[in-house]
Parts: C-alpha cells; sequence; structure tokens
C-alpha cells in the first residue's frame, strides 16, 4: 500500500518511526514533510498529502500534529477523503472497521510514540466491516451522499 505521511513540527519524531514500521511492513511511504522540528504551518504539509490521496496517488494517510484536529480539518475538506483522529487503539478499530477512514490523524502532543505506534498498527491492519455488514456500508454512503451535495469538485 501507498501510505501518505504529513505533519507540522511537533509530530516530525512520531512521523519517522511511524514511517520506519511502515517500510518494515512492506508500505511505501510518501513524505510530504515536515523533515525537522522547526515551526511551520500544517496546512502546507497536510494539503498536498490530502491531494495526493484524493486522486489516487495514495491509498491512505496518516497525520500527524499537534493534537491532531488540525490535520482532520484539513483533510475532511477534500472530497473522497475520510479522516479521523484517535487517540487510542480502539478507535482507530472504529475508524476503520466502522467508518472506512482512508486517513488516521495523531496528536503528537496528547499521545506518545509508543500509543501512536499502535494506534497504526490497529489501524493498517483492521478491515472495513461494510464489505460484510450492510449497517456499515449504508451509513458511510450516506456520509458521502451528505459530501456530494455540499462539496465542490476537487480544483489544483
Amino acid at each position: 500500500m501507498r501510505i501518505a505521511l504529513a505533519n507540522d513540527h511537533p509530530g516530525t519524531p512520531v512521523k519517522k518511526e511511524i514511517a520506519a514500521w511502515l517500510q518494515s511492513q512492506g508500505h511505501e511511504v510518501v513524505d510530504f514533510g515536515t523533515f525537522d522540528e522547526e515551526a511551520c504551518d500544517l496546512p502546507d504539509f497536510v494539503y498536498p498529502a490530502s491531494l495526493a490521496i484524493a486522486r489516487g496517488d495514495c491509498d491512505r494517510g496518516i497525520f500527524i500534529d499537534g493534537v491532531g484536529y488540525g490535520s482532520a480539518m484539513i483533510a475532511n475538506k477534500i472530497p473522497g477523503l475520510f479522516a479521523a483522529v484517535a487517540q487510542d487503539p480502539y478507535c482507530a478499530y472504529l475508524a476503520r472497521s466502522h467508518s472506512n477512514t482512508n486517513v488516521m490523524c495523531i496528536g503528537a502532543k496528547i499521545i506518545g510514540s509508543l500509543l501512536a505506534m499502535e494506534i497504526v498498527k490497529t489501524w493498517m491492519t483492521t478491515d472495513w466491516l461494510g464489505d460484510t455488514e450492510e449497517k456499515y456500508a449504508r451509513r458511510v454512503a450516506k456520509v458521502a451522499e451528505i459530501a456530494e451535495r455540499h462539496i465542490r469538485p476537487l480544483q489544483d
């Protein structure tokens, strides 16, 4: 799987650990930055990563910022992206299994790297239940329908 990674300065150390694990599992990592811990603006990195997922250049995304919500707000503005914030593995499991999220957002200031890794491992290895349980497919389809009615087509 091709995974887009993006972060701001607080997320750099955690992102490096996540990238190493993803690569050890055979995934291709596309790192949109930032690459250091100098203060920066989150949209400069999350927005291009989100576009890559929307266009199909990447299959999923993992975004790491201070709290996680900034990344989720940016990603969820892009048609076709379903981003969730998880602060524990159970939330990551539900985000994949019930909601078919294609972006996981993590708050590096909220959780440590060990918990972040467990969240990523859970999210990456959890299947969407909508393929076998109609209620999840129906619910996600309703969210996609809302987006289609209210979000303009993707523009550069």
